[in-house]
């Protein structure tokens, strides 16, 4: 073991100084910061790297591991989306391209150096922060984010100690989009489909004593707004020994409406009308009861109270009727937001993310003047929408927009830029990751299982030899 270790080790130290080698050789004038390493920032170096050949792209990410949340937010049992990883690697691996994990803006580079120091910085850190419901006791022990509990069945660092009582047979998700269908899912599924996934081990054991029976998804509109996505429910009522239960009220004259939806919401919306004819020709022992219609209005110990909405012109309004749910534990899934991490950002607070127009950030959001040199993608620019494929196309054009600055100079690269100076940092570099990988998988590969993450920030500084 400490053989192979070395022999790795060795290896990532000859990679590094042929990589740098290339970089020293081509001598680029433009040099391109990208502030976090998950799909927008990869994206966005990937075409970047491909249309402008005298340059190098540092990426910089707070966390030693790289991925965001394709590492982090995709459900363990859709190994398939997680396939973008190699593409990732792809464009890490480019000669120009340089990694540098456990480097936080904001706290151990500020923007102003990073500018300084690059022709371009591109924002892409993402979401970390939930939406909140605003409701009295929502800071009780059994009320947490979904993507707190995604993170801590994903194995982001610091969220392996959130301890989610699993013990009581009811509980609440509000919200109904894709995030809070895996969430359910993996609430619902059976352990010997997620042991062979890369759900974190301390998930799985707490899973193995789960006592959760049934699952409520709660959303203020109606079957027609529902915003999760065909796959995610085609998986649901697939799900073995567990029965999805509509409630008939709920899709009241829907049908007489199909023939005037897009496609997709229509096949969507005809697997909800066919299940909700077929419910009742078989039993499991658990459940997953979609309720349409309902607004939060209050949280108590065990339950949960909804206002009953009706739409008007698509919109929910609450009425005087109310119902309450068991509910021993509540996830939020109501939204992400981005957060300000460094002064120098023009940051909307009010929807949780950066001023921009076209991935340009605003350097005056009331006279629409942009700051040269200083873009965003991914969701620190648009919000919390889409899914990875949209992530994708906004970062590509994002990425042509600097490099169209760059060609048409109205963006200035005239000036020798020095790059990001790492000296006394604990700095992982792309081949440090690489250890941290093999380890993991390795450790994966005896349980089979893809990997077994590590979930502490000093072990994977260790074992990347920082």
């Amino acid at each position: 073991m400490v053989i192979n270790c070395l022999n790795i080790f060795r290896r990532g130290l000859h990679t590094s100084s042929a990589r740098l080698q290339v970089i020293q050789s081509a001598t680029p004038t433009k040099r391109i910061c990208i502030v976090g390493a998950g799909p927008a920032g990869f994206y966005a170096a990937q075409l970047i790297l491909k249309q402008l050949d005298n340059c190098v792209v540092d990426v910089v990410e707070k966390l030693p591991v790289p991925f965001g949340l394709v590492r982090f937010g995709v459900a363990p049992d859709h190994p398939e989306v997680k396939n973008v990883i190699n593409t990732f690697t792809k464009t890490a691996e480019h000669p120009r391209l340089r990694y540098y994990g456990n480097i936080s803006l904001g706290t151990d580079v500020s923007l102003r150096e990073l500018r300084d120091r690059y022709h371009a910085v591109l924002l892409t850190y993402g979401a970390d922060q939930d939406r909140q419901l605003e409701l009295e006791n929502e800071q009780l022990d059994n009320v947490i984010s979904a993507r707190k509990f995604v993170a801590w069945y994903n194995g982001l660092p610091g969220a392996e100690n959130l301890a989610p009582d699993l013990s009581g047979r009811d509980v609440t998700i509000v919200g109904q989009g894709n995030v809070a269908v895996d969430v359910a899912r993996m609430l619902l599924s059976p352990l010997d489909a997620l042991k062979t996934t890369d759900t974190t081990e301390y998930a799985l054991e707490a899973l193995s004593r789960s006592q959760v029976e049934r699952v409520h998804l709660v959303g203020r509109r109606g079957p027609l707004q529902a915003a999760f996505t065909i796959k995610e429910l085609r998986e649901m009522l697939k799900l073995p020994n567990v029965d999805t239960r509509w409630r008939t009220e709920d899709f009241s004259g829907i049908d007489m409406q199909l023939d005037k939806l897009q496609r997709p919401r229509k096949r969507l919306t005809e697997l909800m009308l066919k299940s909700l004819k077929e419910q009742g020709r078989s039993s499991g022992s658990k459940q997953f009861l979609p309720i349409f219609l309902r607004a939060p209005k209050a949280i108590a110990p065990g339950e949960m109270e909804f206002s009953v909405t009706e739409l008007h012109q698509e919109a929910a309004v609450p009425t005087s009727s109310t119902e309450r749910l068991p509910s021993h534990l509540i996830l939020r899934s109501i939204g992400y937001k981005s957060t300000c991490v460094d002064t120098g950002i023009k940051f909307d607070t009010r929807r949780g993310r950066v001023h921009n127009i076209d991935g340009r950030i605003l350097k005056d959001d009331a006279t629409g003047e942009v700051d040269p040199g200083l873009y965003v993608a991914g969701w620190l620019g648009t919000g919390p929408t889409g899914v990875i494929v949209t992530t994708m196309n906004g970062a590509f054009a994002v990425a042509k927009t600097i490099c169209d600055d760059i060609n048409t100079n109205a963006l200035d690269t005239s000036s020798v830029k020095p790059g990001y100076d790492a000296d006394g940092k604990r700095v992982v570099t792309w081949d440090g990751w690489q250890r941290i990988n093999d380890v993991e998988s390795a450790a994966g590969k005896t349980k089979g299982k893809p990997r077994e993450k590590i979930v502490n920030i000093e072990e994977m500084l260790r074992v990347a030899g920082v």
